[in-house]
């Protein structure tokens, strides 16, 4: 049996693996000629005392110890003359139940309404110049959903949900680091990722699975209750026993569709705030207590919670050495969010922080019932669409002290956000809920981290897509929509799970309901 051990080690001893090895085989008081392979299982930085510290786990196995069953197996079938899954969506949640699919026998047929992500590169270059915007193609939109030009955080605290190591593997698998397997916050970077989803794409061809690129579902086919397929945008009819509905939160026209049909929909609490950058030197001296991070230190992040007057106020999203991107997925709004290449190398930090929202809060957007948390999303966004100055998806901003303090900015330091931003009074425009909370909290924040309120820290609006604001419900057991069988709601977008790695678990977990609906049936 493999034997695991943890080393406590500085960050320079750390990042030399002949070392670490050396010292676990110390450590465990083993003759070398006895050890086979040496496997790093887990790498975290600890710098709460001051003295920065790398704790690094390793499961040593024995010469004649094979490696290879401790690692999740996949075994793709073809499936080219196999029962038909429609899969609406081509994000995290509708790739792996793809994937799980063709493990279980099923022929995926992924519905993307975007281009493939070569041609996504180009729209999303053009939006960065603020040059064009594609409806269909940008960052919320295309190939691989909104976390192909992300920053790939494969942190999640939904573990009891699925297997998240086959998640983790799966992405290694397809191309992503071999860091991703033991980092304590795993990120695979927004540089990677294209490439990852692309190798995904490969392997679901590959087995007999089919991907229709630039097909937008305009509407569902429900027959005596029951979903029997799609109908798309150019009025072709797709048919299957199964739809798994995994659009993601932006695709509004979706739970627009699913109102008018009369299918069951639920409003639920989400977030509204700002994205906030601050030089990556300052996060680095104030987490690191000013130690240099040198050559052996990661650029740091944070994350940051607190209440305020009876909400909860939160950072979200950090990414240490990014960039902030708009994330519109329409014309005459404005929504940013951020991410990070997988060196994080940028020298800015940047993170949304949001404020709670709850149903009590849109009451007085009952008339759209369960889309009030989307009508107010919208309208929000707009309003930020209309305090800005410049053509095109120009962000209004202001400095983090004066934002704090009710004050204008006059001029703003530089910023990550590529196609510019505009001296803007954010805290007049945004709602006076949500603006006197986010004071409180960044003053909250100050006290944890000092010098986080600084002139140097711009606040960059608006971060509205933290979630989605409605709920697809489904049974519990065999995860299809309440009143409609043969359809699986699936991921961020259905309400069911937040960032790449639980819609991804989420996926398999419907991939493996649809399954047993069809079996049944």
């Amino acid at each position: 049996m493999p034997t695991d051990v943890t080393l406590v080690l500085s960050p320079r001893q750390a990042s030399n693996e002949s070392f670490v090895k050396d010292q676990a085989i110390r450590k465990l008081g083993i003759k070398v000629s006895d050890v086979g392979v040496i496997h790093i299982t887990r790498k975290s930085i600890d710098a709460r005392k001051g003295k920065i510290q790398i704790n690094v786990g390793l499961r040593v196995f024995g010469k004649d110890e094979k490696i290879d069953s401790y690692f999740p197996k996949f075994t793709y079938n073809n499936v080219t003359s196999k029962p038909e899954v429609i899969i609406v969506g081509s994000g995290p949640a509708g790739l792996f139940a793809a994937l799980r699919l063709l493990e279980l026998g099923y022929k995926p047929i992924i519905l993307e309404r975007g281009k493939d992500v070569s041609s996504r590169k180009r729209d999303v270059a053009m939006l960065n110049r603020n040059k064009s915007f594609e409806p269909n193609s940008n960052y919320a939109f295309g190939e691989g959903g909104a976390g192909t030009f992300s920053d790939g955080k494969l942190y999640t605290r939904s573990r009891k949900r699925g297997d998240i190591n086959r998640i983790i593997s799966t992405l290694h698998l397809h191309g992503a680091q071999d860091e991703i397997l033991y980092e304590a916050h795993p990120h695979i970077g927004t540089n990677i990722l294209p490439r990852v989803i692309t190798n995904i794409h490969n392997t679901i061809e590959l087995h007999g699975g089919v991907f229709l690129i630039n097909s937008k579902v305009d509407d569902l086919i429900v027959e005596n209750a029951v979903v029997k397929g799609v109908v798309l945008h150019d009025g072709t009819s797709l048919r299957a026993k199964g739809v798994i509905l995994a659009t993601g939160h932006s695709a509004r026209d979706i739970y627009q569709m699913l109102w008018r049909k009369s299918l069951l929909l639920e409003a639920k609490p989400f977030a509204i705030g700002v994205r906030v950058e601050h030089p990556q030197e300052l996060i680095d001296s104030i987490q690191y207590h000013g130690v240099s991070r040198g050559d052996y230190l990661p650029a740091a992040s944070y994350s940051l919670v607190d209440q305020v007057d009876g909400r909860g106020v939160y950072s979200f999203c950090m990414c240490p050495g990014g960039f902030i991107v708009p994330a519109v997925s329409g014309e005459n709004q404005i929504v940013v969010n951020g991410m990070s290449p997988s060196a994080r190398s940028s020298k800015w930090a940047n993170s949304g922080i949001v404020v709670e929202v709850r149903l009590e809060d849109i009451a007085h957007l009952s008339n759209h019932g369960p889309l009030a948390g989307l009508e107010f999303q919208m309208q929000m966004e707009q309003l930020a669409y209309r305090h800005k100055s410049g053509d095109g998806f120009i962000a209004p901003a202001q400095r983090l002290d004066e934002f704090v303090a009710s004050q204008v900015s006059n001029a703003l330091p530089e910023c990550s956000y590529q196609p510019g931003v505009s001296s803007s009074p954010i805290h007049e425009w945004l709602p006076n809920g949500i603006t006197k909370r986010l004071q409180e909290g960044f003053k909250l924040f100050d006290r944890r981290l000092k010098g986080f309120i600084t002139n140097e820290a711009l606040v960059v609006a608006l971060e509205s897509r933290t979630s989605s604001p409605i709920r697809i419900p489904r049974d519990s057991e065999t995860l299809q929509h309440l009143q409609a069988k043969g359809l699986f709601p699936c991921g961020e977008g259905a309400g069911y799970a937040g960032g790449i790695v639980s819609s991804a678990v989420d996926g398999e977990r419907c991939a493996e309901a649809c399954a047993n609906w069809y079996a049944s049936i």
